[in-house]
């Protein structure tokens, strides 16, 4: 007999989302993804003037502001076909580096790591035997017994006091948790001290961007940093060497730290890379342009398709005509009027709420599809394009990472294998080795560029009479977003973002094809319903942001989603 399962609402993501699957025999047998809230900013966009769209935009969401900033500006600088100044390129480049480390290590430690790592167990952990088995991992000096042992006693304070915080609901004790003690430790010490790291992140994004979150410092045509090396208060090379100094100390992070965690949480979990395959469909956008144009990029681009990575078709340009005309949205069962699959720059935006129905509408996220087909968008499909491209710094990671994984697991991983729950996880890590590198590399080329005398930073838009269309595309770090706009007379017409978020997350098309994460939970083990911890696990390693795939609250004030104890044959979880 089947036991309906509900978690609702998922907590340790962005936004709010609602899981339910159908749990048969310890496996998940079907199951609804739901976005459930609106929140309308396409609505809002259309007729203002298209210079101060980023800044509505990046209010999509509260935590990937900085990535719809960019996808707008690009927006509408494309409609324009305008070029912008390389020290803007290179800044819009770092700015995107710092927020996309500050994402991943916030992805891996605060939200994910929790669905494998044991906090109490923790507690039973030997200070001096997890500082050795650190050593043995990584040079990061920060893995000494005093500071492992420090950790450990401020944890042990707060559960003594009975005030575990943020650790209080997680499913300490899970069947499914299987690390030793002295693991567990090793890894709650770098929990703690991927606080400071990511928030190192972050100021670079601050600085830059003059705030963060919501940047202020770009512009349609460019960036608004004042470049003069003779003034303390534009950007000069104290700032630039004060910024070169924070990136030096979270690439060192990500690099000695974050990787061999990953890695070697990946090895003692190797299970894992069994489960939560789903759409074998991928895409990816090529980014971080080295030139004026954005001709060139230092990250692929590519399709993959049915899991099979010799189907590779190289995207190499933001304006590929396959690329954006093969993307559409449907709403079939979202909480949208209209029926047919629409081009985005032809999209609507009309919400039209009805009640959870499982084969009728019970999202409140499109399912967007390419040339009909569910993709799936993220770390691994960038990882899985830039190796089968051969891309340098993609193959030197994913060759690293493997080589970790497979000295310390009893079963041997390949490259096919990423294609599931843990390889997610293992490919943001390979992610952020590789843009670790590229944020050194961009901060040359910018200090290159400004020495050659070169402090422009901007150039002026003029919009025409009459009708133009862009699309402004980012590989952001939970994958492929594009932002489209329609500008008539000067005005936004129309404007859609389809995000990250949006492509995974999405509900079933009319063609009854799940979207990504639905189609990722199918057979995933649940030992216990009432704890079902191996479904979070699915669905973390996306790193879900509602907030972006989403189109509030309730119109009267009440509440979306109540979480509750139900009878045996649905069981709605907090966790």
């Amino acid at each position: 007999m089947s036991k309906r399962i509900v978690i609702d609402p998922v907590t340790r993501i962005e936004g709010h989302l609602r899981i339910d699957v159908e749990v048969e025999a310890g496996k998940v047998k079907n199951s609804w993804a739901s976005g459930t809230m609106w929140r309308g900013i396409e609505k809002i966009l259309v007729d203002r003037d298209p210079r101060e769209a980023w800044i509505f935009a990046q209010r999509f969401c509260g935590v990937c502001t900085t990535v719809h900033a960019i996808a707008s500006v690009r927006a509408v600088e494309n409609s324009l076909n305008l070029t912008i100044p390389l020290n803007a390129q290179y800044i819009r480049n770092i700015i995107l580096i710092a927020h996309a480390l500050h994402d991943h290590i916030v992805h891996f430690y605060h939200l994910s790591a929790l669905d494998y790592v044991d906090v109490v167990s923790a507690l039973k952990g030997d200070p001096a035997q997890t500082s050795a088995l650190a050593e043995s991992l990584s040079p990061w000096t920060r893995n000494s017994k005093n500071e492992i042992k420090a950790v450990r006693d401020k944890v042990a304070n707060f559960v003594s006091r009975g005030q575990l915080g943020i650790f209080a609901n997680g499913y300490w004790g899970h069947p499914a948790m299987n690390l030793n003690p002295n693991v567990n430790l090793l890894a709650l010490t770098h929990y703690m001290q991927a606080l400071e790291f990511q928030r190192i992140s972050n100021q670079v994004v601050a600085i830059l961007g003059s705030k963060t979150p919501n940047i202020q410092n770009l512009a349609v045509g460019g960036v608004a940093n004042a470049i003069n090396l003779d003034n303390q208060h534009t950007l000069n090379m104290t700032k630039l060497a004060n910024i070169k100094g924070m990136l030096d100390q979270v690439v060192q992070f990500v690099e000695q730290v974050y990787f061999p965690d990953a890695c070697a949480v990946a090895a003692m979990y190797p299970e894992w890379f069994k489960y939560g395959g789903g759409v074998k469909n991928y895409l990816a956008v090529p980014d971080l342009p080295t030139d004026a144009k954005g001709t060139a990029f230092d990250l692929p681009g590519g399709l993959i398709f049915d899991g099979n990575l010799a189907t590779l078709v190289p995207l190499t340009s933001h304006n590929n005509s396959r690329l954006i005309n093969g993307i559409t949205e449907g709403v079939s069962h979202s909480y949208y009027k209209g029926g047919a699959d629409l081009p985005p720059w032809n999209g609507e935006t009309d919400p039209e709420y009805t009640d959870w129905s499982d084969n009728g509408k019970y999202s409140w996220v499109k399912s967007p599809r390419f040339e009909g087909k569910p993709m799936q968008v993220g770390p691994l499909a960038q990882v899985l394009v830039g190796y089968q491209a051969n891309h340098a710094l993609t193959k030197k990671w994913t060759n690293k990472a493997l080589g970790i994984i497979n000295s310390l697991s009893p079963r041997q991983i390949g490259v096919n294998d990423l294609q599931s729950t843990m390889g997610r996880m293992v490919s943001r890590a390979i992610r952020s080795a590789v843009i670790a590198e590229l944020a050194v590399k961009h901060w040359q080329l910018l200090v290159d560029n400004i020495a050659s005398g070169d402090t422009d930073i901007y150039n002026e838009p003029t919009f025409p009479v009459g009708e133009v269309r862009g699309v402004g595309f980012h590989e952001a770090p939970r994958g492929a977003l594009s932002h489209w706009t329609v500008i008539r007379d000067g005005k936004i017409a129309n404007y859609q973002a389809v995000v990250p978020t949006t492509w995974n997350a999405g509900p079933r098309d009319e063609k009854n094809q799940k979207g990504p994460y639905e189609a990722s939970l199918i057979d995933n083990p649940v030992a216990d319903p009432e704890q079902p911890l191996e479904v979070l696990r699915t669905v973390h390693s996306f790193d879900p942001c509602l907030a972006c795939a989403v189109h509030t609250v309730d119109m009267n004030g009440n509440p979306i989603a109540t979480v509750r104890t139900l009878d045996g044959q649905q069981v709605n979880c907090e966790v």
